[in-house]
């Protein structure tokens, strides 16, 4: 019984390593990539609505400091151009009418930090999200074996186990922090 709830409670704790995944994919690490510009919101007039950039546009890399946004439709090109300044990422798009160059600067060591300390800020709360998705699930248990529907020797290995899953996901959510805050001291 307890096995298929265990299975459901690691995919709970995946989601939220992904979604940790995409909220680091957002910080600009002084190497340009498609995913920096992807959900970034862009108020299209022509259309009357906002939609993220990936919907309006190609995102390509063609070296490691510049992207190029080259929109579907050609109207929509200074809404996307206005929608990437106002996007907060501290970038300076340039508009030739057919494409959109987007250089990447360099990251001061100040810049370093404060991104550094947002990684960590993410990390923190993808934790949060990993150790509110094993209260859910030992509540689960222990209601379980209140009910009489598993037994107290189940219950304490079925929260054993619990706690090993949280710690290995715990540790994979320091990896990636790990590993993007590299990606920002070195880029």
């Amino acid at each position: 019984m307890t096995g298929e709830y265990m299975e459901a409670m690691n995919s709970d704790m995946r989601a939220a390593i992904e979604a940790l995944h995409n909220q680091l994919n957002t910080i600009r690490t002084g190497r340009a990539s498609p995913k920096l510009l992807e959900n970034v919101q862009v108020e299209v007039s022509s259309y009357g609505t906002t939609m993220p950039l990936n919907q309006l546009a190609t995102i390509s890399t063609p070296d490691p400091r510049l992207l190029v946004v080259t929109p579907w439709d050609k109207s929509t090109i200074t809404d996307i151009e206005r929608g990437i300044t106002r996007a907060g990422l501290g970038l300076n798009p340039a508009n030739d009418g057919q494409l959109i160059r987007v250089p990447i600067p360099a990251l001061t060591g100040e810049r370093r930090q404060e991104l550094t300390r947002l990684v960590r800020k993410y990390g923190e709360d993808g934790k949060v999200r990993v150790r509110g998705v094993r209260r859910e699930y030992n509540d689960l248990f222990r209601s379980l074996e209140s009910d009489k529907d598993i037994s107290k020797d189940e219950l304490d290995r079925t929260l054993k186990l619990v706690q090993t899953s949280t710690d290995e996901h715990v540790a994979k959510v320091d990896g990636v922090v790990s590993a993007k805050e590299g990606e920002i001291l070195e880029g």
